[in-house]
């Protein structure tokens, strides 16, 4: 199985995710995908977060992160 990874920078947060918790918005990023059906991993690296999923859940990935403002 591939793996895809997105990273999005802590200053592209919207509005409604707290900048200065971004430990916290991983976890609530990764809980909505997860939601969703995607098995992602989300986790804070210093100046982003890091989205790690199966290739294959790309897509879905994509749409559901768009529906949040992330992408």
């Amino acid at each position: 199985m591939s793996t895809t990874t997105i990273r999005i920078d802590h200053d592209a947060f919207p509005d409604q995710f707290d900048r200065s918790r971004p430990d916290a918005v991983a976890e609530v990023i990764e809980a909505a995908l997860r939601e969703d059906g995607i098995a992602a991993e989300v986790s804070d690296v210093i100046s982003h977060l890091k989205i790690e999923l199966p290739t294959a859940q790309l897509a879905a990935a994509s749409a559901s992160l768009a529906g949040m403002g992330l992408i």
